[in-house]
């Protein structure tokens, strides 16, 4: 019920930081994998305007279904049970699969990583969001840019070895680093 108040938080920490000009939100990035890929995901929705860039690994994002996947059902107790009042009440709240907003014109750049052998967040997460992210931007002509990586081995961690594990960490540096260095020579 109070998983909002992370959410609030991350916001509040993103704005302090363009509020004292550490950075803006052109060249403010965000990373975070499996709960912290749900995290992503409500930044993603809840605050496009505020991320020139979201890293979003092995994310866990349809909270309506989730307990049907993988390892989803021991987590009732942590998220909540979509199959009660809990969806209406509080998890429809932070399902990032449902809060894509057709009436935004711009999302910032994704790039969303997932591994097919997770064994913990299903890959299903993964791909149906971008999926639909792609699907509702090109019917709606929309600028949102979404990249997707799926390794085929690897786990939870998206990785099955140290070299994977560096190809993944150097994937998500680069696209943020590309995208916001683009945006800064952009501004010039």
């Amino acid at each position: 019920e109070k998983r909002h108040k992370a959410y609030e938080d991350f916001i509040a920490v993103g704005e302090d930081l363009v509020a004292n000009s550490i950075c803006t939100p052109a060249t403010l990035a965000a990373r975070g994998g499996s709960n912290g890929g749900l995290l992503m995901g409500m930044m993603y929705c809840s605050r496009p305007d505020l991320f020139g860039a979201i890293h979003c690994a092995v994310p866990l994002l349809d909270m309506k279904r989730y307990h049907t996947l993988l390892a989803g059902a021991s987590w009732m107790a942590e998220y909540g049970d979509p199959s009660t009042a809990d969806w209406d009440n509080f998890l429809h709240k932070y399902s990032p699969y449902h809060l894509i907003d057709e009436n935004i014109d711009s999302y910032p750049p994704m790039l969303v990583t997932t591994s097919t052998r997770d064994d913990r967040v299903h890959p299903g997460h993964a791909r149906k969001m971008v999926k639909k992210l792609w699907d509702m931007a090109e019917k709606g002509g929309k600028n949102w840019p979404v990249y997707y990586y799926e390794n085929i081995e690897g786990g939870h961690g998206g990785a099955a070895d140290a070299k994977q594990s560096a190809f993944m960490t150097a994937l998500a540096y680069d696209f943020m680093w590309d995208t916001l260095t683009s945006s800064i020579n952009q501004n010039k």
